[in-house]
């Protein structure tokens, strides 16, 4: 909205910094930060009071857990809120980009809503059933992938490779719905311990800011043999503002978290990142960046499929960081331990845009 202001305006004096897509998303970050500390104890007093007892603690989960009975959930309204509003204030408005990902964003997060808002009212660990879900899901990353691909094409690009692979043609708003929906429930399972998935997404919403202004700007893109997308560098912004609405969100979820963000956040965010990797046509890098995210969703599906076929299991407890729990590590030791991990593989991430 700014940024249209600015312009009609003709950026005259000071507001010629908004034409600058650096100065709007460091701006973009400032403002989702302080606006999620501003909103953050009395949203969280809101919903400790309606939510009553907080979300529901699974009884079959490590036991540890069972002393974060209280504690309130849904805390992903306060990253959305702030999102959001950072992006509606300073990002270009006339992107189709920008629609594609916040559409996804808050439909996602609506999904996770009303899964959390079951989950509260039913007193149940339930919420909604996994193939309403899923159908949802697709029906919203169909409708936004349609919406990315008629401005940017239906190629596939590999890492380490120079050039699109193949054209995938209408198969591929189908590949780019399965990658925003996967990702969007990795998050979503990475999501069982306090902080545990809201710094890795800082994480790779840092790694996509920085591809999408590669891929945004027609020299870096050149010089770095990657595809070249006009307009996906507004989507620097937009991952400006997750990092300053998460970051906002961690002073509350660090351990011991005030507030969960549950599947409102996980969700919305997971989304969110698989879309902007779909924009910018790093669909695979988003598996190497997010690969922490990739290892929880792996671990829960090697789990089911040998629990399955054999009666047995292959972790004491899956997500894999329960695993590690079961093992006798203390919460905070798994939580900074996988956010290490979660830095080496964006960086790993990132190495990419160089070796092609």
């Amino acid at each position: 909205m700014l940024y249209l202001i600015a312009e009609h305006l003709g950026f005259p004096g000071i507001l010629n910094l908004i034409r600058y897509i650096t100065f709007r998303a460091g701006a973009a970050a400032v403002t989702a930060l302080f606006l999620g500390l501003i909103i953050g104890p009395k949203f969280i007093g809101f919903l400790r009071v309606r939510q009553g007892k907080g979300q529901p603690i699974r009884e079959d989960g490590p036991q540890t857990h069972l002393a974060k009975r209280g504690t309130p959930t849904m805390g992903g309204l306060m990253i959305l809120t702030s999102v959001t509003v950072s992006l509606l204030l300073w990002m270009d408005l006339r992107s189709a980009y920008t629609f594609g990902v916040l559409f996804v964003t808050l439909g996602f997060g609506a999904i996770g809503f009303m899964d959390d808002y079951d989950k509260v009212k039913k007193r149940s660990s339930a919420g909604v059933s996994g193939k309403a879900r899923l159908a949802m899901e697709f029906v919203i990353a169909g409708v936004a992938s349609w919406m990315i691909v008629r401005s940017n094409g239906t190629h596939l690009y590999l890492p380490f490779y120079n050039g699109a692979v193949i054209d995938l043609g209408a198969f591929y708003v189908l590949f780019a719905a399965f990658t925003i929906v996967a990702f969007g429930n990795a998050v979503n399972l990475t999501d069982g311990l306090d902080g545990l998935a809201t710094m890795p997404v800082i994480i790779a919403a840092l790694a996509f800011f920085v591809i999408a202004y590669m891929v945004g700007n027609v020299k870096f893109a050149t010089y770095l043999n990657i595809p070249h997308v006009p307009g996906a560098g507004d989507l620097t912004i937009f991952c400006a503002g997750i990092i300053g609405a998460g970051l906002a969100f961690l002073w509350f979820n660090a351990p011991p978290a005030a507030v969960f963000m549950g599947d409102t956040g996980s969700l919305a965010l997971g989304g969110a990142l698989g879309a902007v990797a779909v924009t910018t046509h790093h669909e695979i890098v988003l598996g190497i960046v997010g690969g922490l995210f990739v290892i929880e969703a792996l671990s829960v599906v090697i789990q089911v499929f040998f629990y399955k076929r054999t009666g047995r299991r292959v972790f004491r407890m899956a997500p894999i960081h329960h695993h590690f729990e079961q093992l006798g590590w203390s919460e905070p030791t798994v939580v900074i331990r996988f956010w290490i991990i979660s830095f080496i593989l964006a960086l790993a991430g990132l190495a990419t845009l160089k070796l092609r």
